[in-house]
């Protein structure tokens, strides 16, 4: 679902190309979570799963963060500092694949929520509620930026207690 959400986003920037890849792009999270859900369940869960799950997550978000950015939804320096964790963090985990797989965190997964919800509120075309919407979407995207950094620091530098 990925191209199609940034294909919308890029394209198709008025309500209802925002709100078709606002309907997509949740959708796509919401399946990703699911299919966690039910491979914990059944106990399907595996180094490769394990490996490319955050993969998936960064190519939609990532990709969704740019293209709003692009569109002048997301500042620029929010998407930079997001992407840099995202890369520093995604290198780190494939250069240690070889000795061990870094599982996701609890601080991660909430990060990652967090993800889909500031862009999801980036995304929303609903600046006719006013602008305490504008607002409130973007405290919750640097709320969520500085997230995305406290996760990025309890991967690279664990605490040792």
């Amino acid at each position: 679902m990925v191209p199609i959400v940034l294909w919308l986003v890029l394209d198709y920037w008025d309500f209802w190309g925002r709100f078709a890849a606002l309907v997509l792009l949740v959708l796509a999270a919401s399946t990703d979570g699911i299919d966690g859900a039910i491979a914990r369940k059944r106990n399907l869960v595996s180094d490769f799963g394990k490996l490319l799950d955050p993969i998936a997550d960064k190519a939609l978000l990532t990709g969704s963060l740019l293209a709003l950015s692009a569109q002048g939804a997301v500042p620029w320096t929010a998407t930079g500092l997001i992407l840099a964790r995202e890369l520093i963090v995604t290198v780190y985990r494939l250069v240690v694949a070889r000795r061990r797989v870094i599982a996701a965190t609890g601080g991660g997964k909430l990060k990652t929520v967090m993800q889909i919800i500031a862009v999801s509120l980036a995304l929303a075309p609903f600046e006719a509620l006013g602008i305490w919407y504008l607002l409130f979407s973007q405290a919750v995207l640097w709320f969520t930026v500085v997230l995305t950094l406290w996760s990025g620091k309890q991967i690279l530098w664990p605490s040792k207690l």
